[in-house]
């Protein structure tokens, strides 16, 4: 009997509409984004005017889902909030992203320079800048930004750099590890042997091959880093008034538990669906490039 032909898996697209995760988290980011633009050029109100009469107004025609404690529109303050959000998220994984990838690459060229592992060579570097990303797990986003906070006042941008320091070791570490066995590959060798040097082949060879799960990382750092923001703003350590805040909101919304309980259920609703799209996302991601399962689909 005559074998049939080998299925090939399909596409990236052809198989990403077909994945429900990466489609459900793709239309929550898609939202968030939506949002945060949308208040660039429009908001039903301006955020932080106050109108004291219309105090804890329950959703209506005139303000979508209701006003706050000082009367201000919750939906304006949801909007601009997204900002804040993906502001923290794309500068805070930006700054893990470039700085724990290029110490993770040079650990890597390290591990594999000649004589790693019998007391020559680079073998130290590479123990230098793996130790020292475990000492930078020591210190949290939350505990970073408590320490900055002590010595230069609460703020955004202390938000953001701890964030950011806190997310250097995680993409590091990946780093690291993905491109040590691409080290070991019969192509890199070749290029060695053909005399391009630890930067050329970390450029042309190693990068190229690691960027899915550098990708797939950043969308969930990017979940962590806005769940960050938002517990930082709610301890008071964030994004300060007037500008809104998911976090804020939340802790304003303390107060007024009993009397207008879904003053926290906005905010609180904002950051889950934001968290939640982002995390299914980076699961899809994950599973459409993982080889052995795009065979299966």
């Amino acid at each position: 009997m005559k074998a049939g032909p080998t299925a090939r898996p399909a596409g990236f697209w052809p198989r990403a509409r077909r994945h429900g995760s990466f489609v459900a988290g793709s239309v929550l980011s898609a939202l968030l984004a939506a949002a945060a633009l949308l208040s660039l050029v429009w908001q039903p109100y301006p955020p932080g005017e106050i109108d004291i009469p219309n105090k804890l107004a329950p959703p209506s025609a005139a303000h979508w889902l209701g006003t706050d404690s000082l009367g201000r529109d919750i939906s304006s303050q949801l909007l601009v909030g997204a900002q804040n959000s993906i502001v923290v998220g794309v500068v805070a994984v930006g700054i893990g992203l470039l700085l724990g990838v290029a110490l993770g690459c040079v650990a890597a060229a390290a591990a594999a320079a000649p004589g790693h592992g019998r007391g020559r060579g680079w073998a130290w570097l590479d123990e230098l800048i793996m130790r020292s990303c475990d000492f930078g797990f020591a210190f949290p986003a939350l505990l970073s930004a408590i320490l900055l906070t002590a010595i230069y006042g609460p703020g955004l941008l202390m938000s953001i750099v701890a964030i950011g320091l806190f997310n250097i070791p995680v993409f590091a570490r990946i780093t690291r590890s993905s491109a040590v066995a691409l080290w070991a590959r019969d192509y890199v060798t070749a290029a060695r042997a053909a005399g391009k040097g630890p930067l050329a082949i970390t450029r042309d060879h190693v990068l190229p091959n690691i960027a899915s799960p550098l990708v797939v990382q950043a969308s969930i750092s990017f979940a962590t880093a806005i769940l960050a923001e938002a517990a930082l703003s709610y301890l008071g350590l964030g994004t300060q008034p007037p500008q809104p805040s998911w976090g804020r909101m939340l802790n304003d919304a303390q107060a007024q538990m009993f009397q207008a309980p879904l003053l926290a259920l906005w905010p609180g609703a904002a950051i889950m669906l934001s968290v939640l799209g982002l995390n299914l996302m980076g699961d899809g991601l994950r599973d459409l490039w993982d080889p052995r399962l795009a065979r299966q689909r």
